[in-house]
């Protein structure tokens, strides 16, 4: 599995959540901040993002619209027209919000908007640089030819929910999913390659930074030293040590340590291997070593984490759990 698929994968709580959206002018509809990401899709019409810090945003047929932080925002058919909160266990496979028209327009002549909305859960625990480097907003404009898998898995979703069929339910999780991934994709291949800027978009694209994560990624169990991610880059320990840490913007055993306690966290969470095949999935072979790791990254034993948070992402402190908090990788 690539960096990209293995963020998305650690992160994710629970499943996604999209429905179908129908309004005619006048409409807004306001949504309140989530813990995770939200995203819209107009497939028909057109709409106004209005951010509840931050210029509002025009969108048109087959813009999307990602918000990685899962802000506070509002969605309307122009920037002045008022919002109805939207209920926030909304989450129904199709729905037909129609707002009244004024008495100087027939009804059902008003311009009609079509949108795919949805939400992922995402453990804010635990959030990965990637997404914490991603602004408020991530606006990716329909234009013809410009990312035609990103266009392609939203064409595939707004044809499932618009018309549901057998399958239907199984196949909507893995197009958001897949949807996610794309979206991600997208923006990291929209910036601008500075290695001088650092990144993860620069990152990911850079052959020696990305065949070290990937070397993480892959192998959290390896006992990773500077001098061996070298060789998986192709380069000098010293001169892989400062090309890491210029675009990850920590050492490379910093951020190991972090995925690997990540890692650990998600295998407490979601399975029922023991404590001891934990710590040697993620390069401990001493449950001991384990152990102390995983209390330094979380202030709680890994017995109790599970005890206490199976199945729910924890909230530990912001030094202990953010990439850089803890450098210590020593089995």
């Amino acid at each position: 599995m690539d960096v990209l698929s293995h963020v998305i994968t650690a992160m994710r709580t629970g499943q996604p959540r999209s429905f179908l959206v129908e309004c005619r002018a006048p409409w807004g509809r306001s949504y309140q901040a989530v813990p995770g990401a939200g995203f819209h899709v107009i497939l028909q019409g057109s709409a106004w993002l209005l951010p509840e810090d931050g210029d509002p945003v025009a969108l048109g047929v087959g813009d999307v619209v990602f918000m990685p932080q899962g802000i506070t925002h509002a969605m309307a058919d122009s920037p002045t027209t008022p919002t109805v909160p939207t209920h926030p266990d909304e989450h129904c496979r199709t729905e037909r919000h129609v707002v009244p028209v004024g008495p100087d327009r027939p009804n059902g002549s008003a311009p009609l908007t079509v949108m795919l909305c949805g939400m992922y859960r995402l453990d804010r625990s635990r959030i990965h640089p990637l997404l914490r480097e991603l602004p408020d907003v991530v606006h990716l404009p329909a234009r013809l030819g410009h990312h035609p898998s990103l266009r392609a898995a939203v064409d595939l979703l707004g044809g499932e929910l618009q018309n549901p069929r057998y399958g239907t339910d199984a196949v909507v999780p893995a197009l958001l999913d897949m949807l996610l991934l794309y979206i991600l994709r997208a923006w990291t291949e929209d910036q601008p390659c500075d290695e001088a800027d650092g990144g993860w978009a620069a990152a990911l694209r850079d052959p020696a930074v990305s065949a070290a994560l990937c070397g993480i990624h892959r192998s959290p169990e390896r006992q990773w030293t500077v001098e061996s991610l070298g060789a998986e880059a192709g380069l000098s320990r010293a001169a892989f040590a400062r090309r890491f840490t210029t675009l990850i913007g920590q050492p490379p055993l910093a951020y190991l340590t972090w995925w690997r306690m990540t890692t650990a966290a998600k295998l407490l969470r979601d399975t029922d291997i023991s404590l001891h095949s934990a710590a040697q999935r993620v390069g401990y072979t001493s449950e001991f070593a384990f152990a102390n790791a995983f209390k330094r990254a979380f202030r709680t034993a890994p017995g109790a984490y599970r005890r206490q948070h199976a199945g729910e992402p924890v909230t530990a402190g912001d030094a202990a759990t953010q990439p850089g908090g803890s450098a210590s990788s020593m089995n």
